[in-house]
């Protein structure tokens, strides 16, 4: 996953609440995962649960009385606008990017029982053409929401805070590095999502087939060697071009039902995001205005 240099780790006071050590736990453990994976579906999806972990720890954070009584006095502060801007600007790229993925999910999945029936030739050449158009589609939306996120990103945490003490500024700070490590975590899904379309290669077959059999080759092999979706493609592409028989046929059809199953953990993950940033933002709000 995408190596996030600027999340730092909080420091919190020594008299903190356990609940934000649990947090600075959390987050940690998402750290170590953006540092040491590359960007495949199981690792963003893992991502996703984890910061699903990390929304579950805020909440609890935010329904603190202490914490409430050292937000509720600062409604004309600057950096409560953009703690409370920060979630709904999450809410749009999650919004968009779950339509995005739940058309691209739905093609999946046809083009997979086209290719299981063994429907005809030109039903399955149909389905090919709207999983390739789906998945340009993607790739452009997801281009357009990376230079977002990436703006949104260079603004986060702009507001200074001056004379705040030590249990706010310690609060702020928690809600800062939730919001970045969300952000975090979405740019590297979109940044897998954003890869663009490759045609099949007359060399590239050899290695499409062993990557496929994961008893032919490592996982170290299997992630760096060909992506996720460029193997697909690759697949795809000798299928639609009229180059099929049973191998590329069985092929496909696996990497279609395992990329699948990472489509329906990424769609679960990403309406489970959607609903902690609603909750998380109405917390927030309902502090404040009281």
């Amino acid at each position: 996953m995408t190596n996030r240099c600027h999340i730092r780790s909080i420091s919190l006071p020594s008299r903190s609440h356990p609940i934000t050590l649990k947090i600075q736990q959390e987050l940690n453990k998402l750290r170590t995962l953006e540092a040491s994976s590359t960007s495949t579906l199981g690792t963003i999806c893992n991502g996703l649960s984890g910061l699903h972990e990390l929304y579950t720890c805020l909440d609890e954070l935010l329904g603190l009385p202490s914490t409430q009584q050292a937000l509720s006095h600062h409604q004309h502060e600057k950096w409560v606008n953009e703690l409370l801007d920060g979630p709904v600007r999450l809410l749009d790229v999650c919004g968009s990017l779950r339509d995005v993925t739940s058309q691209f999910k739905e093609n999946v999945g046809d083009l997979q029982s086209a290719l299981r029936r063994r429907k005809g030739d030109l039903c399955i050449e149909s389905r090919i053409k709207n999983y390739i158009c789906s998945r340009k589609k993607m790739n452009k939306g997801a281009k357009k929401l990376l230079a977002a996120i990436r703006k949104m990103d260079s603004k986060a945490g702009a507001s200074p805070l001056l004379d705040q003490d030590q249990q706010l500024s310690s609060v702020i700070g928690v809600l800062r590095e939730v919001n970045s490590m969300s952000i975090a975590i979405l740019e590297s899904l979109l940044m897998f999502l954003s890869t663009p379309f490759l045609k099949s290669k007359p060399s590239g077959w050899s290695l499409i087939s062993k990557y496929m059999h994961k008893e032919a080759v490592s996982c170290e092999e299997k992630h760096d060697t060909v992506k996720e979706l460029e193997n697909i493609d690759f697949v795809l592409s000798t299928l639609s071009n009229g180059r099929a028989d049973l191998e590329k046929m069985n092929i496909a059809q696996k990497g279609l039902g395992v990329l699948e199953a990472g489509s329906i953990s990424l769609d679960n993950g990403l309406e489970c995001m959607f609903r902690n940033l609603i909750k998380t933002r109405a917390s927030l709000l309902n502090i404040i205005s009281h």
